[in-house]
């Protein structure tokens, strides 16, 4: 029984809000938009129009039609297009954080680094490979280790996490920006760039189009749309006001970087903390940046530990459901997706080890950072044409939160979503001029190959699969075609035997 018709407990507009930053915000990605100056705020307001409206409104519809079937994206694409392609989105989400660990462990290690007194030599350590490498895979196996003894108090840890680690370094950072330049400070920001950047300049968007996945995620917020009291009038209200803080967050935290660091010396890995760093030794309070940096830490640690079993929870119920191998649906004695978790942190290895072969730690940052974009924008367009297709396929199908009264308004926001990540994607595999990437070769190949065998892999395990993979205890409702004929199938009475 769901929780919420159990308890009658609703979620206030406010608490929806804060659920959606609090998901939303991280501030790891803060640099690489700096680098644009005053037109950073074009791209952050273009990005959350085009894309985190139409992600959070789109799967609110979705969720709240499918609230009592489990499948999560797997169910709202394969209603769609079939079970081949839904487990193709499914299997997308879950490879998409694992691709996404190295990257935000690259910034744990670096946050690490400046736990230190003197900021050349952390920046030093920082740009070490076998320190980050070190750090990214001591943190992410202890993580994993924690997680397969099923851990009770990992909420706690994620709100806490959160909070420390997240919006409060966020409101520093802000208040920071705006006391340096009250008090005098000198404004290393080139506002000559101003509001709207030039378009001209691909190479230059391509740092920008990493801005969509700043917002990811707010798609797992559409599971609450049937927590809301009058959910048609108060979760756009909630989506509308978290997204309108989530946006000055980031526009005001990344003016905040780009006033203290010339453009020109911005790292995306480095920038964050040398801005704390710099802003405090401007007020002459140098103790508090490893104060800072312990903060950043633990709200890495918190969304990593979050993290490593979440998302691999979902492919596991969809395995168990005959989409994958016995061998991934085993657990261990706590009831942990245990070799799942194993899997996925031989494949968090294996990325953390492209170390050897790019320039430096912020071109690995990068061009994984890049990757990730890719696989889950593949996954949102996937989503937001299957809502458009379900209106059609399902239009008698109960949707207990509905985007307008005919199919206008989801034609508008599924279509400006699907556009707007199909533009991101494309723009997604143009080499960025601001950073040293090393050789093309190796960046488009490391994109295009690895795009071309995370969507071949889940193809493969569908077409090998078994019926003997199914675990007969998997409770998983069949798709809306498959039901007539299992009703029909029940309802047939059994032959006799003498």
């Amino acid at each position: 029984m769901d929780a919420k018709k159990s308890t009658g407990f609703k979620l206030s507009v406010a608490t929806l809000a804060i659920m959606n930053i609090t998901a939303v915000v991280s501030l790891r990605g803060l640099p690489a938009e700096a680098i644009y100056g005053p037109s950073s705020a074009f791209y952050y307001l273009f990005a959350a129009i085009v894309f985190l409206i139409p992600t959070a409104l789109v799967a609110a519809e979705l969720a709240a039609m499918f609230s009592d079937k489990q499948g999560g994206v797997f169910r709202w694409v394969g209603e769609a297009y079939g079970p081949r392609t839904g487990f193709l989105a499914i299997w997308l989400q879950w490879i998409e954080s694992t691709i996404w660990f190295p990257t935000v462990l690259t910034f744990g290690a670096v946050s690490i680094a400046f736990i230190g007194l003197n900021q050349h030599a952390d920046a030093t350590l920082a740009s070490n490979k076998l320190f980050t490498l070190i750090v990214v895979l001591a943190i992410y196996w202890i993580a994993t280790f924690i997680s397969l003894k099923g851990l009770g108090w990992v909420g706690k840890i994620s709100k806490w996490g959160g909070m420390i680690g997240t919006i409060l370094p966020a409101a520093l950072l802000i208040v920071l920006g705006i006391v340096y330049l009250a008090t005098g400070g000198h404004n290393q920001m080139d506002m000559s760039q101003g509001f709207f950047p030039d378009l001209t300049k691909f190479d230059n968007l391509v740092l920008a189009s990493s801005i969509f996945l700043f917002y990811a995620g707010m798609e797992m917020m559409g599971i609450h749309v049937m927590e809301v009291d009058n959910p048609s009038r108060n979760y756009p209200k909630a989506i509308l006001i978290g997204s309108l803080v989530t946006v000055c967050i980031f526009v005001l935290g990344t003016f905040s970087l780009g006033f203290i660091i010339p453009a020109r010396e911005i790292s995306l890995t480095q920038s964050l903390l040398i801005g704390f760093d710099n802003y405090f030794n401007y007020l002459h309070m140098s103790w508090a940046s490893p104060v800072i940096a312990v903060a950043l830490v633990f709200g890495v640690l918190a969304g990593v530990l979050t993290w490593v079993a979440g998302p691999s929870k979902g492919i596991f119920a969809v395995g168990k459901a005959g989409y994958l191998p016995p061998f991934f649906q085993r657990t261990n004695r706590n009831g942990v997706q245990r070799n799942i978790l194993l899997v996925q942190g031989c494949v968090v290895t294996l990325l953390a080890l492209l170390f050897v072969v790019m320039p430096s730690v912020q071109s690995f940052y990068q061009i994984l950072s890049q990757l990730t974009v890719l696989l889950y924008l593949i996954m949102y367009m996937l989503m937001f044409s299957a809502a458009i297709v379900l209106r059609y396929k399902m239009k008698d199908a109960p949707r207990p939160f509905r985007l307008g009264r005919g199919n206008g308004l989801m034609w508008l926001l599924g279509a400006m979503g699907f556009c707007g990540a199909l533009l991101a994607f494309v723009l997604s595999f143009i080499p960025p001029s601001q950073i040293a990437t090393g050789s093309h070769t190796v960046w488009f190949s490391v994109l295009v190959v690895g795009c071309i065998v995370v969507v071949a892999a889940p193809m493969l395990i569908y077409a090998a699969r078994k019926p003997s993979w199914r675990d007969p205890q998997a409770q998983f409702e069949p798709f809306h075609w498959e039901q007539p004929a299992a009703e029909a199938a029940a309802r047939k009475p059994r032959r006799r035997t003498k």
